[in-house]
Parts: structure tokens; sequence; C-alpha cells
């Protein structure tokens, strides 16, 4: 048999950031806030929408990610798209990897783009954790059943008689999803492991957390966030600004005195090193080249590269190792290579116990499969402007913000090259390289 010439590698296109918006971050309070999944998308879409010199109908298709989707607002994305006027022809879907989803969004629109498949693609994240619902319990579920399946008056007599006032206390459905299924570990105690193990003291984690409170309120001071954050304005007319969970006035003394919360009375991880329950939308536009001359749009940054990885459940938090050593070794990069750098703050626990890895030889050799250690993070070039434990982590949005804001972050300091990356519950990671132009 005659051999056949082989084809060609498909031809990669570059995909830009054009743009981006998110809404303040709203600290959830014991109640359902004023905004669902969708509202937030929307009124976080609609401004970044109005400023484009192009119509929304303009657009491929819609992509968000949201974890905790509401029973009236089902595929989140295509209620947002069609509140946004992007018209009944826009397809949109929904993609959910917990912490990981906002993120996940701008790789499937990325991947779409640079594969040829699209030009112009919307992608965000939106939740709502103060919506989070309350369950029913099991047994409560059965006893249901069993009065709705009772036919006769005797047989709803017996059922009758098997309530107890216990069926009806719920339980938190924000608990369950942060509880891994298969270690029976919370997101929290996961953290937990990461300090013993790499021995994060509980003065280290205050002291990050501290730092994260102290720049994000430097950088609203200093109004750097102005040009990413769109106001939100609820029913009664009142308008929400800013990220409402930072303590500028936060201190080593009263982040000392709280109690630990998952693992008591001698655990590391507290609410003060955590990182806070909020709401909040984050959206990007992600353009190929034809879009930009077509559209006559202004890129911002160039999506260079992807990394999804995945570890042990237990150890989380230490995903951001794994996905961003990837991306360094496929380009030839060192952690020095990169000029600035978002790792959400899941804890502070968790990202100190990230930079430990790299610095520690037997992990980087056992699990990285690198020669010796990686090196050593600096931390000026870390969450410069604070993370999720000062401003909160609204998990299918986390990861859409930290590419916005790091493309942000490296504009305003005139840098060019940047990795975001996420723990995600579960045992996954992602990491996204980035470069301004």
């Amino acid at each position: 048999m005659d051999s056949q010439p082989l084809s060609a590698a498909p031809r990669h296109q570059p995909v830009y950031i054009v743009d981006g918006a998110r809404t303040p971050f709203l600290k959830a309070r014991g109640k359902p806030g004023p905004f669902t999944p969708v509202d937030l998308a929307v009124q976080c879409g609609r401004p970044l929408l109005m400023r484009q010199a192009l119509d929304p109908t303009a657009f491929d298709q819609v992509i968000l990610g949201c974890v905790n989707v509401v029973s009236e607002e089902m595929n989140p994305a295509r209620v947002a798209a069609l509140r946004l006027g992007m018209g009944a022809q826009m397809p949109a879907f929904t993609v959910q990897i917990n912490c990981g989803s906002g993120m996940q969004s701008i790789d499937t629109g990325y991947r779409y783009i640079r594969d040829g498949g699209a030009d112009l693609i919307l992608a965000g994240g939106a939740e709502a954790l103060s919506h989070a619902p309350l369950l029913f319990r099991q047994s409560a579920v059965d006893w249901f059943a069993e009065l709705n399946q009772a036919r006769s008056l005797p047989a709803r007599l017996k059922a009758l008689a098997g309530f107890r006032p216990s069926l009806m206390q719920p339980v938190i459905g924000l608990e369950r999803g942060l509880t891994d299924p298969i270690v029976g570990l919370n997101m929290g105690q996961t953290a937990e492991v990461l300090a013993q193990l790499f021995n994060i003291d509980r003065e280290s984690a205050d002291a990050y957390a501290l730092t994260s409170h102290q720049r994000l309120a430097a950088a609203q001071e200093a109004g750097w966030l102005q040009d990413e954050v769109v106001p939100l304005f609820d029913r009664k007319g009142k308008q929400y600004s800013r990220d409402d969970g930072v303590r500028p006035d936060n201190s080593l003394e009263a982040l000392a005195k709280l109690q630990p919360v998952f693992e008591k009375p001698y655990g590391q991880v507290t609410a003060g090193n955590s990182s806070q329950i909020t709401d909040g939308a984050s959206w990007v536009i992600l353009a190929s080249e034809q879009a930009l001359i077509k559209h006559n749009l202004v890129p911002r940054a160039v999506i260079i590269d992807s990394h999804w990885a995945a570890l042990d459940p237990e150890i989380m938090g230490l995903g951001p190792v794994l996905s961003s050593t990837a991306l360094l070794q496929r380009h030839g990069h060192q952690l020095g290579d990169i000029d600035l750098w978002e790792i959400n703050e899941a804890f502070a626990a968790q990202v100190l116990a990230c930079l430990q890895a790299w610095q520690d030889a037997p992990f980087c050799k056992r699990v990285l499969g690198l020669d010796d250690a990686l090196g050593r993070l600096d931390p000026a070039r870390l969450n410069v402007d604070g993370g999720a434990i000062s401003l909160g982590h609204p998990v299918g949005t986390s990861g859409n913000r930290i590419v916005l804001h790091l493309v942000n972050a490296l504009q305003r300091h005139g840098l060019r090259r940047g990795i975001a990356t996420e723990c995600i519950g579960g045992g996954q990671s992602g990491a996204m390289l980035i470069e301004t132009l």
C-alpha cells in the first residue's frame, strides 16, 4: 500500500481579550442577597456591551460559569443572554467545574476561537452564594413521598402520624456543596491538611490575610478598580459600588482572636484567613483577529495557553502548583519570568502551601518531576490588589475575575506576562497564561 502524506497540523489563531467588567463582590449576610446569578450577570454585562462599538447580536455565543444555579434560572447563560438583548438566535450555555467555572468559560471560548469555530464570544461567571438553597433531610423527603402516595384516608392518617418536627429542620445546601463526597472533608479541612503538610503556622496565615485586606483597601482608595467594577442597583434603587467585605482597619491582633472554624480547637483556618462567601459576576470579551478588524476592536491582551490538572481531593489546594508548573515548562519559563500572578485565595494556608511546595525539593522531584525545587515566587508579584480573602469568592465567578484583574494589573504596571490560577474543589486546578499588548 502506498504511504499517504500526513495532513498538516491545524493552525491555531490568536485569541484576544478585548474588554471586561465585574460587579462589586457583596458579602453574604445570613439571608438571600438582592441579586440572583442572572441579575448579577445582566447588570455586569449591560454596561460592558453598551461601551462596545458593535451590536450585542454580533457575538457568536455566550458561555457562563455558575455553580449554584437557582431553579428559576436554569441555564443562566441563556437567560442572561436574552435579558442582555443578544437575540433569540444567540447560543448560550453554562459550565460548571466548581471554583474554576469562570475560568472554564474563558478557556472554552478561547479554544473555540483558537480552532476557528468562532470569532467573538462573551465569557463570564456569575454566582449568588447567598441564594444557596436550604434542603430537606432525606428522612423528610421520604415522609413527604409516603404522604403523597397515600391514597386512602387510613393511609394518610398513618403517614401524618409519622410526622416529627425534626423533619422540618433544613440542611444548608452550601455546606454540602463545600464538602467533598469522596474524602469527606470540607474545603476548610483540606486547607488544614496543607497547613500540617507544609508547617504553615497561624501567624503566617493571619499575616497573609491582613496583607490581602490592606492591598484591596489601597486599590480601592487609589481608584485602581474603577474601570474594572461596574455598580449594581437593586430594585429599591440602592447602589452597590465597592467590594464590601474588605476590612481596612483589620489587624493581626484582631485576627488572632478568631477561633478555628474547621478543626477546633487547634486548627489554623479561621473566618479571618479564609475566602468570604459572596455574590458577584464577571465577564470578558474574547475575539479573533478577524473580529478585531471587522468590529474595529482594540485588544488588551492575548491568551497564550491554558492548562488543567487534577490531584487527590484531600490536598486540592495544591492544584495551582500543578497546573501553573505545566504552563511554565511548556513555554520554557521560570517563576521569575512571570511578571504578575493571581492565585485565587481560597484560604491563606492554601496559598502559602503552594508557595512552599515550589520551594520544596522533594515535592518538586516526586510530584512535578523536576530535578530540584522550582524556586521562590516573589510575594510582591502575587495578588497585588488583594484577593478572595478580602473581596470574596463567588465560586462560579472567581476564575473569571482573576483573569480580568490580571490584565488590568499588568497594564497598570506596564508589565507583560501573567498567570492566573485557582484550586478547585474536588481536586482540580486551572491556570491561564496571558500577555498584554
